[in-house]
């Protein structure tokens, strides 16, 4: 048995309170909702900003979500609102932020002030309401340029975007404070995640679910590149069992730590575009051998992007239990299901 399945029946047994904020979003729903399967009492945070208030719905559809779950509407730009939903609770999963190295890119105060601002606001108030642990969401964009392959935690290169500015600012705030207030803080630093209710709408959509809402429109995806970049492609499920491990995992163990959350595989955006395509042509055989094409790089992005996932696994116990190939089927018949 893993240590999430052990965890899992010592969480049933002694239910606690949970405030995960971005709630609303697509990472941030999925953690309610496991959550709430475990027995927990969870207060969702989100101005729905990139939120989707249908995932709130789905929330409060779920069994015994009367009882032990409440939705506060809030901006965590808003020193007020983290004060109000963070009163009572006993672990903090911080998932709201504006993510998208495009959009810092066009838009960087607005990152700046979500994502860093937003953070610190949402970090003090959890020290205030005298919480347990603080996890939070950080990026494998905080690497940068650095050429090494898989990415170490302790070895990160040049900045490439507003977007990975961010993300390192509150790596370093979490470490400053964690010398100057009783806060116990983690951070869990995501490589490419993806799976259902993941937004395939929109300038800045992730690619997953933009290639599979464009092939089913009958449309033509397009690459940035020569699509031989490559990404270590983290299904939610797996970054669910890692914050859920960060926040409860024994007293000095992981405090004031960073850790990579991925699978520790390499995929190449050509061999995604198959998988996905492979996997809707099951359903859709119309779109069995259409070919992307190719565009320009984009700015600010990296070319390799892959994970050493051996300190969350031998500190935190965590083990993806998803990896790609099946990953992809299954947010592709999410995606179907739900576009019904």
């Amino acid at each position: 048995m893993s240590r999430f399945d052990q965890l899992g029946k010592s969480l049933r047994s002694e239910p606690r309170h949970w405030l995960v904020t971005g709630a609303a979003g697509f990472i941030g729903s999925h953690l309610v909702q496991s959550l709430l399967t475990l027995g927990q009492r969870v207060t969702g945070l989100d101005n729905f900003a990139t939120g989707s208030r249908a995932n709130v719905a789905v929330l409060k559809s779920l069994p015994h979500a009367d009882a032990f779950f409440t939705f506060v509407e809030g901006d965590i730009c808003s020193a007020s609102d983290c004060a109000r939903a963070a009163k009572g609770v006993d672990y903090v999963l911080h998932q709201a932020a504006l993510g998208s190295v495009p959009r810092s890119i066009d838009d960087p105060i607005a990152s700046h002030a979500a994502n860093v601002s937003g953070f610190v606001n949402m970090i003090l108030a959890s020290r205030d309401a005298s919480v347990k642990r603080f996890v939070y969401a950080s990026s494998s964009a905080v690497y940068g340029d650095i050429e090494d392959s898989p990415k170490v935690e302790d070895r990160v290169g040049t900045l490439l975007s507003p977007y990975a500015v961010t993300k390192k600012v509150n790596e370093l705030y979490a470490e400053n404070f964690s010398s100057l207030y009783p806060i116990s803080s983690v951070g869990l630093r995501y490589f490419n995640v993806y799976g259902p209710r993941q937004d395939p709408n929109g300038a800045y959509a992730a690619v997953i679910p933009r290639w599979i809402g464009e092939l089913l429109a009958g449309g033509t995806c397009t690459m940035n590149g020569d699509g031989e970049t490559t990404r270590d492609f983290c299904f939610v499920d797996n970054v669910v069992q890692a914050n859920i491990l960060a926040a409860v995992v024994g007293p000095g163990v992981a405090t004031h730590r960073v850790y990579n959350v991925a699978v520790g595989d390499t995929t190449s955006l050509n061999q995604l575009y198959q998988m996905i395509r492979d996997a809707l042509a099951v359903h859709r055989p119309e779109v069995a051998g259409r070919p992307p094409t190719y565009g320009p790089f984009r700015t600010g992005d990296v070319r390799h992007s892959l994970a050493n996932i051996s300190r969350v696994s031998d500190e935190l116990g965590y083990q993806p239990s998803v990896r790609v190939s099946t990953g992809i089927s299954a947010t592709v018949e999410s995606y179907l299901r739900s576009h019904a």
